[in-house]
């Protein structure tokens, strides 16, 4: 199984659509991201952990949020996100094929050396948005398949004197 790290804030401010959600809220485009990785995950059966620096906020805990294969990650005070991802990736790199979306280049080091594979924010845009142009394909054929044409009901006889009909008006 292929896990995804996800460095939430360094990817908002990388994809221009979050970029440009993040200027009224913050809130909407963590939402929005979440809302995409929900769909990647589904349509490519990864487990995807999206880190989000708390780091600044007084007080703060370690928060986790975990809704199917998305999870979501709230770092506690004084932590990072690229020291919460470097430590999973400690954990599990040699044992799951793991991969560190970041554009954080001396995270990518550090976590390559720990056994993860690593995508800047830039190419992991381009790779969801191919995913997502197979899902729009995939959901358009579901739905052509599932249209009931009202020519499809009627017997070919009644079709051809009803456009003889139609063309005569």
């Amino acid at each position: 199984m292929r896990i995804v790290f996800v460095d939430g804030y360094n990817v908002i401010n990388s994809w221009p659509e979050l970029k440009e959600i993040k200027e009224y809220s913050y809130e909407s485009a963590r939402e929005k991201l979440l809302d995409i990785m929900r769909n990647y995950s589904a349509f490519c059966g990864y487990k995807i952990e999206v880190v989000f620096d708390a780091h600044m906020v007084k007080g703060a805990y370690e928060k986790k949020e975990k809704n199917d294969k998305v999870s979501v990650v709230f770092t506690k005070e004084g932590e990072t996100a690229d020291a919460y991802i470097e430590k999973k990736v400690n954990l599990i790199g040699r044992k799951f094929e793991v991969y560190v979306v970041t554009s954080d280049s001396l995270e990518q080091q550090v976590t390559f050396q720990r056994g993860a594979s690593r995508m800047s924010s830039l190419e992991f845009y381009h790779e969801v948005m191919k995913i997502e142009g197979k899902i729009g394909k995939k959901c358009e054929k579901v739905y052509s398949q599932k249209r009931n044409l009202f020519e499809d009901m009627i017997d070919e006889d009644i079709a051809k004197i009803l456009e003889k009909m139609r063309r005569s008006q």
